[in-house]
């Protein structure tokens, strides 16, 4: 496996001198973060990252993400034209030594939690979603702003946008993962490039908005409509894992055997009894997923791919982006290395 770990550019307070220390760590997952979605990005700035990157003895393979539109998603009438530059895109970041690029196909937020600072009896904070915090909320009637929502969207345009994708449904926003899909792949094929894509987050509708990356079965449909190496899976375990109905170590070992994970997010989530569910870390005894399983799932299947520690807590008194913060990042990176030497060398055995 390659050993990865995120980082937001120079605005990032983890530096790539830390990261760098980070015992076994290879690559770094970044993207170009101050151009638009349906721009193309500038080449200097893959340039410049390749060679910030390099200087610290690392290497930039990873994209995380190239956004998608909204409009390719609703599939309006300029939806070719953004795809072109998208496939742009992806030409530059393979043009750049970029082997794989994660992307979502969520309506409107990449991701929902209700509280970003959770308060964990051992001082910690993390990252939640509680649903009676939910209770009551509509977005088409109140001024709401959940942690993980775009916050660029006026009311006005939050309101047009759930229009819009409750009149598209799930049906339509299969259809225009499908478009997408036989626009991109071929692309991908060609410049060398994985494409991955990440699970909807949580795996179910939010105030009625259409979710379709949540579930095996969803998972094998969308892999069956370009059935293509370069059409792969970001299996995020956090996101997939708080809903009971997804088997972790069991789709893991499935679409890994296929050779359809490009790229592994490992992290932990305790689910609670009413579905509401809490970041904890990595560690299997802290939360609902097996890990030992799911990387004993992934060595036995011979997965090469990519790999690195999703969101952690802010542990000793750290501050900055939450969940990307250095110290309980670097803690899960080190357990899920000792959790591949393990397997690895029992596999041998």
């Amino acid at each position: 496996m390659k050993l990865s770990f995120r980082w937001y550019g120079e605005s990032d307070p983890v530096s790539l001198e830390y990261i760098s220390q980070i015992p076994g760590m290879r690559s770094i997952v970044s993207a170009v973060y101050d151009v638009k979605p349906g721009e193309v990005w500038p080449e200097e700035s893959l340039a410049k990252m390749k060679k910030q990157c390099e200087d610290h003895g690392l290497i930039f393979d990873v994209v995380e993400s190239i956004p998608v539109s909204e409009d390719i998603k609703l599939g309006k009438e300029n939806r070719d034209h953004l795809l072109d530059v998208y496939c742009e895109n992806i030409r530059r970041c393979a043009k750049y030594g970029v082997k794989c690029v994660t992307y979502n196909f969520m309506p409107v937020f990449d991701w929902t939690r209700t509280q970003l600072d959770k308060k964990a009896p051992d001082g910690s904070t993390s990252l939640v979603m509680y649903w009676d915090q939910m209770k009551g909320l509509d977005p088409l009637k109140d001024d709401i702003n959940l942690p993980g929502w775009d916050a660029s969207y006026t009311r006005d345009e939050i309101k047009r946008l759930f229009v819009a994708y409750e009149e598209l449904g799930e049906d339509g926003l299969w259809e225009n993962l499908e478009y997408f899909l036989k626009k991109v792949i071929p692309v991908a094929e060609e410049c060398g490039v994985v494409m991955a894509i990440h699970p909807d987050d949580p795996p179910y509708p939010i105030f009625g908005l259409p979710r379709i990356i949540t579930c095996e079965k969803n998972l094998d449909r969308m892999l069956a409509i370009y059935d293509s190496p370069a059409n792969s899976l970001c299996l995020c375990t956090g996101s997939l894992g708080c809903a009971n109905f997804n088997n972790i170590p069991a789709m893991v070992r499935k679409y890994s055997a296929m050779g359809r994970i490009g790229f592994m997010h490992i992290r932990n989530v305790k689910i609670m009894e009413d579905g509401s569910f809490e970041e904890r870390a990595h560690l299997s005894g802290c939360g609902s997923l097996d890990m030992y399983e799911i990387v004993r799932a992934l060595v036995e299947t011979g997965f090469d791919g990519y790999v690195r520690p999703d969101h952690g807590r802010m542990i000793w008194g750290e501050t900055g982006k939450p969940g990307y913060g250095l110290y309980d990042r670097a803690l899960g990176a080190t357990y899920i290395n000792g959790l591949f030497e393990a397997c690895e060398k029992a596999l041998k055995k």
